[in-house]
């Protein structure tokens, strides 16, 4: 097994604490070198309501094999994530390489398992809620299904700005000014990645307490508009699949061509590593 990657040098020191500024500090542990939250789904919803609450904002983003290998390829795109907060494993492959390293994850943390449960969390706390992105209606259904009465009681608002809308002023403008007249304090933005990672970057400095997180097709997930692979291709590391026959021609060169030959040098370097220790 062999990576023909061309790699960024990574460094021990390389990527952001995963602390929000004056709140508490949750373990990492390095994963080809990017440090990811030992954490559960529940514990980190709790952690960013509680940070939330407080007014200390951050950035959650969900590294996939995908979003993992750019990080790795692509210097614009690490720059770009270097101030992010909290680094899930939202890969499969990312949580064995870590058992294959001798520092295991807790298990899998996907955006799509995050939103769902913050949403509730953020509900129950009384937090303003954003969802940008997603396919015409998708933010809408999410939330009416996940929490319907915060919908009714004015405390979710969505923005589904068309394709483009980086180059259209007045698209520009709606989003400004949902971020500084509302101050929202979660930011969902399901746009997939790089778009979403580029969209908080821009967006943070407008509510910066406010928490942001790249979730993906998640509201569509949630809608009912993309059905999620079951439950056994999920432990299975084969939820990439079941993506790739929904959207082959979108898909199918991201995974099969980039996603298998990087996975598996991601667990040959992981596996070569045995030994290291945990990051925090």
């Amino acid at each position: 097994m062999s990576d023909t990657t061309t790699s960024i040098p990574v460094t021990p020191d390389v990527g952001a604490p995963t602390a929000a500024a004056a709140g508490a500090v949750l373990p990492t542990i390095r994963v080809d070198g990017l440090p990811f939250v030992a954490s559960t789904v529940p514990a980190l919803s709790a952690h960013i309501v509680a940070e939330a609450g407080a007014g200390r904002g951050g950035w959650v983003v969900t590294p996939n094999i995908d979003i993992l290998r750019r990080w790795r390829v692509e210097p614009a795109f690490r720059a770009l994530v270097t101030d992010a907060t909290v680094f899930t494993a939202d890969g499969r492959p990312i949580v064995w390489a870590s058992q294959l390293q001798g520092t295991p994850l807790p298990g899998r943390l996907t955006g799509s398992d995050l939103f769902v449960e913050l949403m509730g969390a953020a509900e129950r706390a009384g937090l303003r809620i954003a969802l940008i992105g997603g396919n015409e209606g998708a933010a809408e259904a999410a939330a009416a299904r996940l929490v319907p009465r915060a919908v009714a009681a004015g405390q979710v608002r969505c923005l589904c700005p068309p394709f483009g809308f980086e180059q259209m002023p007045a698209e520009v403008a709606r989003l400004d000014a949902l971020l500084t007249d509302w101050q929202p304090q979660i930011v969902f933005i399901g746009l997939g990645s790089p778009k979403q990672e580029k969209l908080a970057a821009q967006l943070r400095p407008l509510a910066p307490r406010a928490w942001y997180l790249g979730v993906g097709v998640s509201f569509s997930f949630v809608a009912g508009d993309v059905k999620r692979a079951p439950g056994w291709m999920q432990r299975g590391g084969l939820e990439w699949l079941h993506r790739v026959v929904q959207e082959p021609r979108r898909l199918a060169r991201r995974y099969l061509v980039d996603g298998i030959p990087f996975a598996a040098g991601l667990l040959w370097r992981a596996a070569t590593r045995r030994g290291g220790g945990p990051a925090t």
